[in-house]
């Protein structure tokens, strides 16, 4: 909650510098879905960990790629050649085999049960955010409004989840008690906006593949880049999805490129 304040202000003071004073054209009801469909993302995603594990969810999380090419194909005209969605399946892939973590299942494990379920919908909803992403740049949306919009449309579903879960009393009572964490959740949000200034540049410059393709390598580059700076040693599974990754970003720049994909109107 407090994370969506703070970036909804951070976007309105970056639109008071930038913006040249043109209102945007960008219909209030698509902005609400947006934002709607993207803290529902991020609900479900945080609610599977209760029956499903950290690596899983991160697995799951990383085929977004493809659900957000997928959607935005059948819901928001987009046309991509048979090499993009040859390197998208790749990069996955290779994330997919770089993340996996080797471990036994226990016997009363399942195979898909509500923690998969609700990591389906958060990818569901991710495709969904990029479609209306995509419908919200055929309206021109400045980066900066598009963060402010979705933001404050999360607040207000939030605020409702909040106060229906009773969970806003818990929050305040726990920062009551340890009011040193206020400094540590300030901090954070105060680096997720400026994270978010940087993906919606991304977003309405690139389209929501390309930022989602992005988010998804992060946490590839970043284990690659600790592997390099402090000489952690990687599996033979890890290095063949290195190259699988590498190769997937390569033929997406050399060929998975589009003159120019159609959005519906």
């Amino acid at each position: 909650f407090c994370q969506c304040v703070i970036n909804a202000a951070f976007a309105k003071g970056m639109l008071l510098v930038t913006s040249d004073g043109t209102p945007s054209k960008t219909p209030k009801k698509l902005s609400f879905l947006c934002g709607c469909t993207y803290v529902g993302a991020m609900l479900a995603s945080n609610a599977s960990l209760k029956w499903v594990n950290y690596p899983t969810q991160v697995l799951g999380k990383s085929c977004k790629p493809i659900t957000v090419m997928i959607l935005g194909v059948f819901f928001a005209g987009k046309r991509y050649n048979s090499v993009k969605y040859l390197a998208v399946l790749m990069i996955v892939c290779g994330v997919a085999l770089f993340m996996f973590k080797d471990g036994k299942s226990s016997a009363n494990e399942t195979v898909f049960g509500v923690g998969e379920f609700l990591l389906l919908v958060s990818l569901t909803l991710d495709g969904l955010t990029g479609v209306y992403q995509e419908k919200m740049r055929g309206y021109a949306t400045k980066p900066h409004y598009m963060m402010m919009a979705l933001n404050l449309s999360a607040l207000v579903v939030m605020s409702v989840w909040l106060m229906v879960t009773g969970e806003i009393w818990q929050g305040i009572s726990f920062c009551t008690k340890h009011p040193q964490i206020v400094p540590e959740i300030i901090t954070f949000s105060l680096a997720s906006a400026l994270g978010q200034n940087f993906i919606y540049i991304t977003v309405t410059e690139f389209g929501p593949l390309v930022c989602s393709i992005i988010t998804t390598t992060r946490k590839f580059f970043t284990i690659l880049g600790s592997v390099i700076l402090f000489g952690n040693a990687l599996l033979t599974r890890q290095w063949i999805g290195t190259i699988i990754v590498f190769a997937g970003l390569a033929l997406d720049s050399l060929y998975g490129k589009t003159h120019k994909p159609t959005v519906k109107a």
